[in-house]
């Protein structure tokens, strides 16, 4: 795959900053490679929250240097995926080593950049990730209705 132009030494650090992130080490006798998102996720509460924020500092450089609408949205999905999941004791930690959202997000934006693709607005995303959220939300006010007419009745 292309690299992303050096020239940008904003776009690089970001792309060193996602290596270290996600894949800077490797378990000894396999090919899983691993970051510091794994390793600070381990912090319970803490950890997440620190790596989402490195995680959204990264977006808002690539942004700032001509990332498109639709582009910025995917990498905000895989950043909220990983959040999300990664947060579950244990299991989010696996899921931090095999996900990667960072690495993910830095092939989105050298395909953005050298392929000239992911252009538009970020409606596409926003509009059904904003429907599911809503479904999600009336399910579990029903669940919770549901729950106290059993519980007091």
């Amino acid at each position: 795959m292309p690299e992303v132009s050096k020239e940008n030494s904003a776009v690089a650090n970001v792309e060193s900053m996602a290596k270290w992130m996600d894949s800077r080490f490797t378990i000894p006798g396999t090919n899983i490679k691993f970051g510091l998102d794994a390793l600070v996720g381990l912090v319970p509460g803490v950890g997440d929250f620190a790596t989402l924020a490195i995680s959204g500092y990264m977006i808002t450089i690539l942004a700032k240097n001509g990332a498109s609408g639709f582009v910025v949205a995917r990498m905000a999905l895989n950043i909220v995926i990983d959040a999300l999941l990664g947060s579950v004791p244990i299991l989010g930690d696996i899921f931090d080593v095999a996900f990667k959202a960072n690495i993910r997000n830095m092939k989105l934006m050298r395909e953005h950049y050298v392929e000239d693709r992911h252009k538009g607005g970020a409606w596409k995303i926003v509009v059904p990730v904003m429907l599911v959220l809503v479904v999600l939300l009336g399910a579990l006010a029903w669940l919770s209705y549901k729950f106290f007419v059993w519980v007091f009745a």
